[in-house]
């Protein structure tokens, strides 16, 4: 991008009604930026995608499965690591778009999101938004998720690290590599921890993780800030995992 010109954000969906409602959310609350648009993924070029600072994607673009949308644009996620991807997610899309599509460049958005939090997500940008947005969670979370409140809830330190990581965006890659572990054990920590939250998949494992009982058992910074306990612990359990490399 040139010097002295405005931010490139980018628009992919093929309802005119959206791209508009979009447009008008945009340029009027952020005027620096110059945007483009989309109707469908075949029209997508590599050129405006390597120009855009800010890439709007909705999930119902285009006519294939949702586990198909998902995986294209988690391989330019993969890609283009310095773009805020903002993914509007209609429910068919939603377990494939936490599965593949959450990360610390991405946010996930209801396809019924009040405007106003999209505008406060590209306010934030990618390094302080969130990763999901409670309007995508609160219909996904299943009733014996929510009853959990009144169950004592067992977790080993290895669990709980893992489950936090999780939830502030890192996948099991960068998890593993940051705790010097194979990617099966950050795997099987994680796995051992949905069975023992009697937990079935990814999506309700996200949604417990932002409810607020998953912030407050995993003391997500987001809501509860760092405890001295969980710095503690974290310490000698790194420890005890260095002398043990």
């Amino acid at each position: 991008m040139l010097p002295g010109c405005c931010k490139n954000g980018l628009i992919i969906s093929k309802i005119p009604l959206i791209q508009e409602g979009l447009k008008g959310a945009i340029t009027g609350n952020f005027p620096d930026y110059k945007l483009a648009y989309c109707r469908t993924i075949e029209e997508l070029t590599l050129l405006q995608i390597r120009r855009s600072n800010l890439v709007i994607a909705d999930l119902a673009v285009n006519n294939a499965s949702p586990r198909a949308i998902c995986e294209y644009f988690y391989s330019l996620l993969s890609q283009y690591r310095d773009i805020h991807w903002v993914f509007l997610v209609p429910k068919p899309c939603y377990p494939y778009a936490v599965d593949l599509l959450m990360g610390p460049v991405s946010t996930l958005l209801s396809d019924e999101e009040p405007i106003d939090n999209l505008i406060s997500v590209i306010r934030a940008g990618h390094a302080y938004s969130e990763r999901i947005s409670k309007t995508l969670l609160s219909p996904q979370v299943p009733s014996e998720i929510q009853e959990h409140g009144s169950k004592p809830i067992i977790l080993t330190l290895s669990e709980r690290k893992v489950l936090r990581l999780l939830g502030k965006g890192w996948g099991i890659n960068q998890i593993a590599a940051l705790l010097k572990k194979s990617n099966k054990t950050i795997s099987a920590q994680k796995n051992s921890a949905m069975r023992r939250l009697s937990i079935h998949s990814n999506a309700e494992m996200y949604a417990w993780i932002n409810s607020s009982q998953g912030a407050r058992e995993l003391n997500l910074p987001s809501i509860y800030g760092e405890t001295m306990e969980w710095k503690t612990e974290s310490a000698r359990e790194m420890l005890r995992s260095s002398k043990n490399v």
